[in-house]
Formats: C-alpha cells, structure tokens, sequence
C-alpha cells in the first residue's frame, strides 16, 4: 500500500485522538542499525559493515538482504519462488499450476529468473529475492497473446523502507524477550510490524519461527481465500450456502443457537468467521472452497512454511490422529503485512476484512491490555493448551500489526499475550529510554 494509501485506509478505519510521537536519539538508531533480517530478542543483526560505520555517516547497507523465497504481487494473483528448492508457483484468478519444479531456475544477483511450460502455458519470470524491488511475469498461453504482469516482489520479512528509522523499532524487541522470558508455562513468540512508516515500515521478531497450535487465527487464511475469489469474481458476498443440523458444531460462535437447515449469505458467514470466531461458518466455508487444499494453496503461494490448515473445527477425532492446525508469529504477520499493503486482496476486501476484524466480540487479550478507546482490528485463538491474539493497532500514525502467540496452559498464555500486547502499545505512544521529543 502507498503511504497514500495508507493514510486513506486510516481514516475510514476509524479515528482516536494522536498520541505524542517520540524518537530514539539519533546514537541510540546508529548503535542498533540492522543490516540484516529482522530485529531478534538480542537485537538486530550485525556484521562488518555495521561495526565499521561512523557516527554521522549513512549506515544503510549497500544493498538489502536476499530472501531463499519471495513472491510476486500483481492484481489478481501471485508468482511463488523457492530459490533454493527451485520450484515455483503460479496462482491467480485463471488457475494454479501447484508446486512445480523449475532446474533451470537461474539465481544472480538477488534475482531468480526462468522459463517453464505447464499445462501448455509458458511462464517467463524475473521475481527479486530482495523484498519490495519489482519484478516481472510474462505469461504466454497457446493460441492467445501474452500478457506481461509486473509487481512487487515481497519476502517474509519485507526489508525495511528507512533503515534509520527502523532502528528505533529495536528496543521494543528487547522489552518482549524479556516478557517471553517471564512466560515460564508458556512458550511465547512476537512479532511486530510498523506499517505507517513511522518505523520504516520495520519488522521486528522475538521467538517470529514459534509454531504452535494454530487455534482460531486459522481463520484469518480462511477468510483471505474466500475475499480473493470474490476479487476474482468467482464468488460473491450475497450468495447463499445451505447450512444444515449436521454443519453444527459447539464452541466459539453464534450460528450454534439458530434453526437449520437455512440458506446464509457468504458475507454472513465471513462476518461471523471473525466477529464471533464462528466454527459452524468456519466449516461450512472450508467446504465451500472445496475443503483443505485451496487454503493450504494460498499459504504455499505466499511461502508461509509454518503454517498448515489440516482439520476443521473441534474435530477431536483429526486431533487425535495427529491432523492440527499450526501457524506462527512471522506467518501470521507475513499475511496481516500483505492485506494491508495490497499485496494479496483489494482495498475494498482489505477495507472488509480489517472491517471484520475491528469488530471482533472475544476482547479479553489485546483489548484488554490497552486502554478504553485504543483503536485495534484482531483475531484471538484459543485451545486448552494455546492462546493468541493477532491483529492491527491502528493508532493513527502508527499503524502496526501485531501477533502474539503462545503454547501451554490457555489462562497463563492469556495474560502473556496481555503482557507483550501492553509492552508494544506502550512502546508506541511512549518509546523506549533515550527518546527525545520529534
């Protein structure tokens, strides 16, 4: 999303009072400057180049660091690359190609470029390993003129866009590890976001490659995948789906509490998904895309490797038999990271997502941690041994997105999740030691 943009999505997010912004002094940035990856517990990374600048000079690296997988984004679809495993996929509103194997795939310079046929169509590409460096697809079928798309290309994490100001994001790091270190029944993992710019669109990670149970935030791919085939025009939000007696099952939601069978609109159904963290919509959607396989597809295009969408909703059953759901706190930021930006829906299925998501009823987590009136879009989860809490602060100014996951006893994970929710709100309306008025 442009910075234009952005500021747009803003406004009809919902507005609050402007928080003072304050800054890291300008030694604090240059002493933390990454030049390398994202910000871990113990800092960002460093090596020679970082520990030869000088105070006062420019301490961007030469060139950002090179993903092993990237994506390209462009309307309607994506073009997956693994530069080490030289695959790639083609995934868009006129078909997927799957997995498929490229030898050829030739790897220089921070570019992977190559040319395949699959099923008669011929893919010529030139994706960049380097997040947000454009790159193109030319994709050429039998007996029809080619078309040539162009994108961005976006790595998980997306390179900063202000290294300088990205510094200043690294303390927070720091206060999180040391909440994880206190969350002794609860393995933890963060990671943190800036996506209005304030932080140089930084990413910062403690514990980012944690790989719980998913629980609910699941929910959050399910919902990517319905809106992108409405961008498609496959589906729309006023078609209706049977629901019967069989489709019902406990837990989180309301559709539990109504009488079925009954026809309920798509557009319900992803409401409720969010709103009410609704199983019944949950499962009645995963069949409707055609069951685990478009879902999982949507994840393997965006080279999410941690996360997995393998049973449906309170199946104890799949449970037992060892069928879970997993993500973790990258992927799930990787994907928040590529809504906002409109990388992988339009602004009008980001606006309604972020909608649904603003509107979310299960606020016992991030919500609870903030004050009254701090304005959040979120997606909780929750599982006897599990507890998240994912989302957006959209503070204007200092949109972020957020995801705090946890494995072990759910009430400890509860107030862990509170715990690195209120350390990253307080770190953004009041920075860390050393900050000097903007």
């Amino acid at each position: 999303m442009k910075k234009s943009d952005k500021r747009r999505s803003s406004s009809l997010l919902g507005n609050s009072a402007r928080v003072p912004v304050k800054v890291l002094s300008a030694a604090i940035a240059l002493a933390v400057l990454a030049t390398t990856g994202p910000a871990t517990a113990d800092g960002p990374g460093r090596g020679p180049a970082a520990e030869s600048h000088e105070p006062g000079l420019d301490p961007t690296p030469e060139r950002p660091p090179t993903s092993e997988v990237s994506w390209l984004s462009f309307p309607g679809g994506v073009f997956a690359v693994d530069s080490l495993g030289h695959t790639v996929r083609y995934r868009a509103c006129d078909g997927d190609t799957g997995r498929v194997a490229d030898p050829t795939m030739r790897v220089a310079a921070g570019v992977a470029s190559g040319a395949l046929v699959v099923g008669g169509t011929a893919y010529r590409y030139r994706v960049p390993l380097i997040g947000r460096s454009e790159g193109t697809l030319e994709v050429i079928p039998q007996h029809r003129p080619p078309t040539t798309l162009t994108g961005v290309a976006v790595t998980s994490p997306q390179p900063p866009t202000d290294p300088v100001a990205g510094a200043r994001l690294f303390p927070l790091s720091g206060q999180l590890a040391r909440v994880v270190a206190d969350a002794s029944l609860n393995p933890a993992g963060a990671t943190v976001r800036d996506l209005s710019g304030r932080y140089g669109d930084q990413q910062i990670a403690v514990n980012g490659s944690l790989r719980p149970k998913a629980a609910s935030v699941i929910k959050l791919w399910i919902l990517v995948e319905l809106l992108r085939r409405v961008d498609c025009g496959q589906i729309f939000l006023d078609d209706g789906v049977l629901v019967t007696p069989e489709d019902v099952v406990g837990g989180t939601g309301q559709l539990q509490f109504e009488t079925f069978p009954q026809v309920v609109t798509v557009h319900r159904l992803a409401q409720y998904l969010i709103k009410y963290s609704d199983n019944v919509a949950a499962n009645v959607l995963i069949t409707y895309l055609g069951g685990f396989a478009p879902v999982n597809a949507l994840i393997d295009s965006m080279n999410q490797r941690s996360t997995i969408l393998a049973r449906r909703m309170l199946d104890s059953a799949a449970a037992q038999r060892g069928e879970e759901n997993y993500t973790s706190p990258d992927d799930v930021v990787s994907l928040l990271g590529a809504v906002w930006d409109g990388e992988i829906l339009t602004p009008a299925s980001r606006d309604l997502m972020i909608g649904f998501m603003r509107e979310q009823t299960l606020n016992t987590k991030i919500p609870a941690a903030l004050p009254p009136g701090v304005p959040v879009a979120h997606k909780t989860g929750d599982l006897p041994d599990a507890s998240h809490d994912v989302g957006y602060y959209l503070i204007p100014g200092t949109e972020t997105a957020v995801a705090f996951l946890t494995a072990g006893p759910m009430a400890t994970g509860d107030e862990t999740v509170r715990r690195m929710a209120r350390t990253v709100y307080d770190f953004l309306v009041d920075p860390a030691d050393g900050a000097v008025e903007e």
